[in-house]
């Protein structure tokens, strides 16, 4: 019962850290959750056990690379929050605290439901436990962006469920009418293609609102530049990897039955439309962590791309790239809440100097922003360059000349407001200090993602590449 344990101990915690009436304690709970999680997930990735809930929930390749990318993240966020919140200067909120580790079990049912009902509710539950910690500094703004994460999330979501209905009215007659994800797999060459087909792109526009693919993303630059960047970098790193996780479940059924060139053609389209929005909103961006969030419009594309393109090599990119991406964007994300604590502005034009006001922050900064860029020797590089590589074995030569273009005016956009950051001329003196402890529970989870991002630039451990290879085989990538 691991499984049920993984997914129950964030919401069992969440409780307690309600009821409790002490700050101190709720942070001992915190702390404790990111433990038992860790503890927990290594377990289910290292000796993946048998599915639980009659099927219904499993640890699959796929389940285990995200579970993994999810659990890394809220446990290092969980450092990072006691030192950002100690120096934060806003009131503390009593609900903080449970309503992430609920966020936390909305995760983790994601990543381990194989029945696509189950995973429909684990996902609704995580828009309706992030919105308030978006509405976290209680500002005008931050009003706005957690009611237009509300609204437009659930318009989306509403999407994926009538593609989730339409996936079980093309269940074949006489078939049992589940939802799990094995029997929809073994019935898939007998399901009516037309309606897989309008399940398929229902699911994609739905699930692809709450992962940031343009033209369905206008929720993502306010919902990620308002929230505490602890939170931000959740949405970014993980929240968005969920809803990706959703089209991948809809791509393994429609691929199964037939009509996975059909459905590559929709992903590639979505994909270069949102590297092409964030490449334009990049451009002179003002904000820094709208900066950021545009980024992740751009990388949501990216993975987006890789699937489209269809055969092993590029789902592999595909996935290595989701991991990657959420490394060097959560370290961004933990560096920006520095940067603000020092400057209290989230304007590009309010911060510079950086790099003699605070060096080891703007070597955080530096490492992000080559990380994220993907250039050599960082991790992204290598899946950039897999994707490419796939495109262009598979004959798509203008596809590979304008995913070039499209990551040159974002590596340049995004150099033109980092440099200045970074490098310029020193503003007036940091309205606040970042120092003693914490300022290393700040800094400590930054570094250790900017170390994880150069290794996986340099080496993948061999049990990382089986792992990547056997899901991109779940996805249909025999080539």
């Amino acid at each position: 019962m691991i499984l049920t344990a993984l997914v129950a101990s964030p919401f069992l915690l969440g409780v307690l850290a309600w009821v409790l009436p002490g700050r101190t304690a709720r942070r001992v709970v915190f702390m404790a959750a990111g433990l038992v999680q860790a503890v927990l997930a290594a377990h289910v990735i290292l000796n993946p056990p048998a599915p639980e809930w009659g099927g219904a929930l499993g640890a699959d390749a796929l389940g285990q690379i995200f579970l993994g990318i999810v659990t890394l993240l809220f446990a290092l966020g969980a450092v990072y929050t006691f030192g950002y919140m100690g120096l934060h200067r806003h009131p503390r909120r009593r609900y903080y605290v449970p309503t992430m580790l609920f966020f936390l079990g909305s995760m983790t049912l994601a990543v381990l439901s194989r029945h696509l009902g189950l995973f429909w509710v684990a996902l609704e539950a995580t828009t309706l436990s992030s919105a308030t910690l978006i509405f976290f500094d209680r500002s005008e703004r931050s009003l706005e962006a957690a009611w237009k994460y509300l609204i437009l999330c659930s318009v989306g979501i509403a999407l994926a469920l009538a593609g989730t209905f339409f996936l079980a009215l093309a269940i074949p007659p006489g078939a049992e009418g589940s939802l799990q994800l094995d029997h929809l797999m073994a019935v898939a060459p007998q399901m009516a293609p037309g309606w897989v087909k309008t399940a398929f792109l229902f699911l994609l526009v739905g699930y692809g609102t709450k992962m940031g693919l343009a033209p369905m993303h206008t929720w993502l630059p306010d919902a990620h530049s308002e929230a505490p960047s602890p939170v931000s970098a959740l949405l970014s790193g993980a929240l968005l990897n969920c809803a990706f996780l959703g089209i991948l479940r809809a791509f393994q059924v429609t691929n199964a039955a037939g009509l996975g060139d059909f459905a590559r053609r929709p992903l590639l389209v979505l994909g270069f439309v949102s590297m092409a929005t964030a490449a334009a909103f990049l451009i002179r961006q003002p904000d820094y962590k709208r900066l950021l969030a545009y980024s992740s419009v751009e990388h949501m594309g990216i993975l987006a791309v890789g699937m489209g393109l269809g055969g092993g090599p590029a789902a592999y990119g595909a996935l290595l790239h989701a991991l990657n991406h959420s490394l060097a964007k959560a370290l961004l994300f933990f560096t920006a809440g520095a940067v603000f604590l020092l400057y209290h502005s989230k304007a590009v034009a309010g911060v510079s100097g950086l790099a003699r006001r605070a060096p080891f922050v703007a070597v955080l900064f530096t490492a992000g922003f080559l990380s994220i860029t993907g250039t050599p020797p960082f991790g992204l590089f290598v899946s950039e360059f897999t994707i490419l590589l796939a495109a262009l074995a598979g004959g798509h030569t203008w596809l590979s000349a304008l995913y070039l273009l499209l990551l040159a005016v974002a590596f340049t956009a995004m150099g033109v407001a980092f440099l200045g950051m970074i490098f310029g001329e020193p503003s007036e003196p940091p309205a606040q200090e970042v120092k003693g402890w914490h300022a290393v529970l700040v800094l400590a989870p930054p570094a250790v993602l900017a170390a994880a991002s150069l290794v996986l630039g340099l080496y993948l451990p061999e049990r990382l590449t089986v792992l990547l290879k056997s899901a991109a085989l779940l996805l249909g990538g025999q080539g």
